[in-house]
């Protein structure tokens, strides 16, 4: 009998299985389809290949500005996917997780089909694989979530980028979180007019309220038409060119129709067909896999990780969740999960990310000053041409320590990683300030931000507040900014 078998083979899976195997347990890995799961084949990986084709697109179109000259670009669909399929399989073909877990005997088994238990210690495949081990991680992610609306099978989910043979003319996208703001940016790049629906006050309600109140700015700004609060929806119907969605507010009645629309209203647990009632393994009240900080199931030798918990459904969580899983699961459960800063992003035009406490979340718990840098003002963005959005920092005012950073705009995820490494730091805002940084960059304006909030807290950041771009600040350009919204001239 195996020592451990892991179900799923995206980031959860592969990095359960390789810990286990490092451990010295006797490891199989069981995929319903290609090595990487969701992330590598339906993810982030095909999903921001989409992406960087979109930046291309706009990045040709601004070429003028620096006297290059081009023809207006367009776009060939199918080459585009076949690009994806291309780095997909590079991806997949190319893994280090993947050369490292051949490299410690681990059995892989790709394109298994959906498994399915059958008793607590034995699983079965629609392939006709059997396996059974001591241990069992179950690591098969979340899908999409299928809204019970009259019509529902008339939508699709983002999915659907990869079946078209050409963008459509128009698209309804239902659901303003990061899934739904990313397709309704692609979309609109790629030529298709957008309306983007959000049923709460604003899209991107996890995020911070600046940072989604930009984004939907240069989301209008762009053509996309943005609808929050717009009610509910009582059905959707098939047209002869494509979905009418109907919906109410308060008695009104109203539709819009489009060729595409893609419902993106959160995830569920991918545990349809595991009958995990015959391993003993109970769901919460949402069907996520109900595990302990030690991630055991309600059934002491099965685990669980990733998406499928309904924790944070990120990468990084899920790589740590693996881990964790499968530290316990062979060495017994020592292991718990730890907070950790986590970095949310995404892949829109204009690009948003975010590490640590949003400024509502912080001033729950603490005094914070907040200082923003925006990107109109700093000379890397002018030189680019970049200047929509800005950065802006969370502090604790009386330790003076980082506790969160939002970004909008042009590499703002890297600069938020960044930050992430200064809050796990548990670093302060004037030794961040005093951070020796490259002239001109992206990265510098956290320096900046940082600067400006150390001067609000009456911190000496010495020889850094001589700096070009630091005379901004001390001048007051951006103080206006500073206190902790992002209004009026600062971007609203």
């Amino acid at each position: 009998m195996t020592d451990v078998l892991v179900i799923g083979a995206g980031p959860a899976g592969a990095i359960a299985a390789l810990r286990a195997a490092d451990l010295g347990a006797r490891t199989v890995l069981v995929a319903k389809s290609g090595f990487g799961g969701m992330a590598a084949n339906d993810g982030p990986v095909p999903v921001r290949t989409l992406a960087h084709a979109a930046r291309l697109i706009g990045e040709a179109r601004r070429m003028g500005q620096y006297g290059v000259e081009v023809t207006e670009p367009r776009l060939n669909y199918p080459r585009l996917l076949s690009r994806v399929r291309e780095v997909v399989a590079d991806v997949v073909q190319h893994s280090s997780l993947r050369q490292q877990l051949e490299s410690l005997g681990v059995t892989v088994h790709e394109q298994a089909g959906a498994s399915r238990f059958i008793d607590p210690h034995t699983i079965v495949t629609d392939s006709g694989l059997r396996s059974q081990a001591e241990k069992i991680i179950i690591c098969t992610g979340g899908a999409p979530r299928r809204l019970p609306i009259p019509g529902i099978e008339f939508t699709s989910t983002h999915s659907i980028a990869f079946t078209l043979t050409e963008a459509p003319k128009s698209m309804l996208v239902v659901g303003g979180g990061a899934t739904g703001v990313q397709v309704a940016s692609l979309f609109n790049a790629f030529g298709c007019r957008v309306e983007l629906f959000e049923a709460g006050p604003r899209i991107l309600p996890a995020e911070d309220e600046d940072v989604a109140a930009a984004v939907a700015g240069a989301f209008q700004k762009t053509g996309i038409v943005v609808h929050d609060n717009f009610g509910r929806i009582d059905s959707f119907e098939k047209t002869a060119t494509g979905v009418r969605m109907k919906f109410s507010k308060s008695g009104d009645r109203d539709s819009a129709k489009a060729h595409v629309v893609v419902v993106a209203a959160g995830w569920s647990a991918n545990t349809g067909g595991l009958d995990l009632a015959a391993a003993g393994v109970q769901t919460d009240e949402r069907g996520f896999v109900r595990a302990n900080d030690e991630l055991r199931t309600s059934t002491p030798h099965i685990f669980a990780a990733g998406d499928v918990t309904g924790r944070l459904m990120l990468v990084p969580p899920a790589i740590q969740q693996g881990f964790v899983a499968a530290s316990n699961a062979v060495l017994g459960p020592t292991m718990r999960i730890e907070s950790v800063v986590n970095t949310s992003a995404g892949f829109t035009e204009p690009e948003y990310a975010s590490a640590g406490l949003t400024e509502a979340k912080a001033r729950e718990t603490h005094d914070v000053v907040a200082a923003v840098v925006r990107f109109d003002s700093t000379m890397r963005t002018i030189i680019d041409g970049r200047k929509v959005g800005f950065c802006k920092l969370i502090v604790d005012r009386k330790t003076a320590r980082l506790l969160g950073c939002h970004v909008v705009g042009e590499r703002a995820v890297e600069i938020a990683q960044v930050a992430a490494i200064a809050i796990s730091a548990d670093m302060t805002v004037d030794n961040l300030a005093r951070a020796p940084l490259a002239f001109p960059t992206y990265t510098g304006n956290l320096a900046y931000a940082a600067a400006d909030a150390a001067r609000q807290l009456d911190m000496d950041v010495g020889w850094q507040a001589g700096r070009l771009e630091g005379d901004h600040l001390a001048t007051g350009s951006l103080r206006p900014c500073a206190a902790a919204r992002v209004r009026g001239p600062c971007g609203r």
